[in-house]
């Protein structure tokens, strides 16, 4: 651990709080219809939407409505795209002539991207086309982040309005979210992007001759070994820059590249790296502000943003920490070997240009919001530090999340939190004046219990099944701890993973996907109830028993609250693997 590794660090999260008071005051104009400096460029394009696809701007819908309309828009956009995977091999922007995606691969990347996941069980450079990648999977980048934010709003706006049914019009709240706040941003660091030497074209795969020709032994799908010589490589290329953006941007974390953040096309500079990073933490951290504003308490806002704040410090200080002191077994045989030097920590799977700080940062705010981009591989991370990102998913991402996603995440430990504290007052829970009720805690201990549910099911049927534990790479905790990973990160919508399991199969591409859409769709549900109760409650003014939702003592609470859920919830399942792997490298295993 360096001076310079803790400034990266600590420098990240001012400029993030620098940047949430004006991004979150934008996005509550440009939602709340008020006058933004775009109107009058994107003004006129709105009115030509709505007058194209025949939707009254002016008609706001029910919870359970609009529910309805997200539930259906997702549902046509995930078969578009199957459709587009299915087709690629006869449409255009396709000149590497890939076949078209097979359809168990097809429906599972579908189902990624549809939930804002983007896990990717395949090598896109080898898998998807220009097309498929543009029309298909950057479409849905943009769609399923809107989709989140908007979630988001309506569930600051059943907090903020009163005695009412309605909560805003879906189809112009995801219209303003793509014009008005994606779009404009995304344009701008597509240029960014490739200012850093991020590549943009169209063109073929260039195949480069290798001076060194290179012989190998490659394993048919028969099982027999034949050896051959390698005399050239391919390197691809494409339209990566303007995918790039809206990845992080939009938390989706679908890389252009297997490698992903990683490769130097799409992450070359230090600044581009930074950038990313910045990216990712943006919107999450500005719909604190957001929902401050909306709801009339800037200092709630603050107060969420807060303990996020200090989860997120607390997460990277511990990978930060592990993967600094590297693995103990090389540093026995460092001490034996004087010649032999360990220097920069664990460093495998690490970008040495990078290097242990900032590949410590990244893991931590890819896993905190739900993206999963990665410029390092979490399965090469010491079994502690690769702990950190499987805990911050399961905690629901709440630390910042996903855009949109980790609001509405944070909000259900807010009820739970919240409804704890009228228990030690002894007075009904309270929060911002709205009474919370038996069937508000019922509803968000059904989000809790869903995401449970889903990530210990499937894992636990995985473990003792063949077709299961044939994806593992690693015996022992670390094997369990790469199922784990898997399910942790589909159900809660991140993307990341152990990268050394084989999820190329039939039961991962399926399960997987399955865990998607329950973590992504079945979560939201009970979140849009309560958002539907709390609209149409009487505000009840503050007395001396109400519990104040605005200082540290909330904050606390709430962290305290979120540590307490996750802590129940999976101590069981990390004992098994991260922390016994943790052990047994100390006592001098390895796997």
């Amino acid at each position: 651990m360096t001076a310079n590794g803790w400034f990266q660090i600590l420098f990240f999260l001012l400029v993030i709080f620098l940047v949430t008071k004006p991004l979150g005051v934008f996005m509550a104009r440009v939602f709340n219809r008020e006058k933004t400096f775009l109107d009058p460029f994107l003004r006129p394009v709105e009115k030509l939407v709505y007058r194209v696809t025949a939707v009254d701007e002016q008609h706001e819908m029910c919870w359970t409505e609009y529910t309805t309309a997200m539930l259906l828009f997702s549902g046509v956009s995930m078969t578009l795209l199957y459709l587009i995977e299915r087709l690629q091999k006869w449409l255009p922007f396709n000149p590497q002539k890939l076949p078209n995606v097979e359809p168990g691969l097809a429906f599972g990347t579908a189902a990624s991207f549809t939930t804002n996941t983007n896990w990717q069980s395949y090598v896109p450079e080898t898998t998807m086309s220009y097309l498929t990648q543009m029309m298909g999977l950057a479409y849905h980048n943009f769609v399923s982040a809107a989709v989140g934010i908007v979630l988001a709003i309506v569930v600051t706006r059943g907090i903020a309005r009163r005695e009412t049914e309605k909560l805003g019009n879906f189809w112009v709240d995801t219209t303003r979210c793509l014009l008005w706040v994606l779009l404009p941003m995304c344009l701008v660091g597509s240029l960014i992007f490739v200012s850093q030497g991020v590549v943009q074209n169209f063109k073929p795969y260039t195949a480069a001759q290798l001076l060194d020709p290179q012989t190998v032994q490659v394993t048919g799908a028969d099982g027999k070994t034949t050896t051959r010589t390698v005399t050239q490589q391919v390197i691809a290329q494409g339209p990566v820059a303007s995918q790039e953006v809206i990845k992080e941007f939009g938390t989706n974390g679908g890389g252009f590249f297997n490698a992903n953040s990683s490769h130097p096309f799409e992450n070359p500079t230090p600044f581009s790296n930074f950038f990313e990073l910045v990216l990712i933490f943006a919107i999450p951290s500005g719909l604190t502000y957001t929902l401050g504003r909306v709801t009339g308490s800037p200092r709630h806002g603050w107060a969420v943003w807060g303990a996020m704040a200090f989860l997120f410090l607390a997460a990277v200080s511990a990978a930060y920490w592990a993967e600094s002191r590297g693995n103990p077994q090389f540093q026995d045989y460092v001490d034996q070997h004087a010649s032999a030097m360990q220097s920069g920590g664990n460093l495998e799977g690490k970008e040495v240009r990078f290097g242990t700080a900032s590949s410590a940062l990244f893991a931590t705010v890819t896993t905190d919001a739900s993206c999963g981009a990665v410029n390092g591989m979490h399965d090469s991370f010491t079994p502690l530090g690769g702990m950190v990102p499987l805990i911050n998913i399961m905690l629901g991402e709440a630390v910042f999340g996903g855009v949109g996603a980790g609001l509405y995440g944070m909000f259900v430990f807010i009820v739970l939190s919240v409804f704890i504290a009228g228990l030690m007052v002894g007075r009904t829970p309270e929060y911002l004046g709205k009474k919370i009720e038996s069937y508000d805690v019922k509803m968000a201990m059904l989000a809790v219990l869903i995401l449970t549910f889903t990530i210990l099911g499937f894992s636990a049927f995985a473990v003792v099944e063949p077709f299961g534990t044939a994806g593992i790479t690693n015996p022992g905790p670390h094997g369990l701890s790469q199922i784990l990973y898997a399910y942790v990160s589909s159900a809660g919508n991140n993307g990341s993973a152990f990268a050394g399991i084989n999820a190329n199969t039939m039961w991962y591409n399926t399960s997987t996907a399955v865990a998607q859409l329950l973590g992504r769709f079945f979560m939201i549900i009970p979140i849009m109830a309560i958002a539907g109760s709390l609209a149409r409650k009487k505000t009840v003014p503050e007395s001396a028993g109400s519990f104040p939702v605005t200082g540290a003592l909330f904050s606390t609470l709430l962290v305290s609250t979120i540590l307490i859920v996750g802590a129940l919830t999976f101590f069981p399942a990390l004992s098994l693997g991260p922390i016994l792997e943790h052990l047994l490298m100390m006592a001098g295993k390895s796997f």
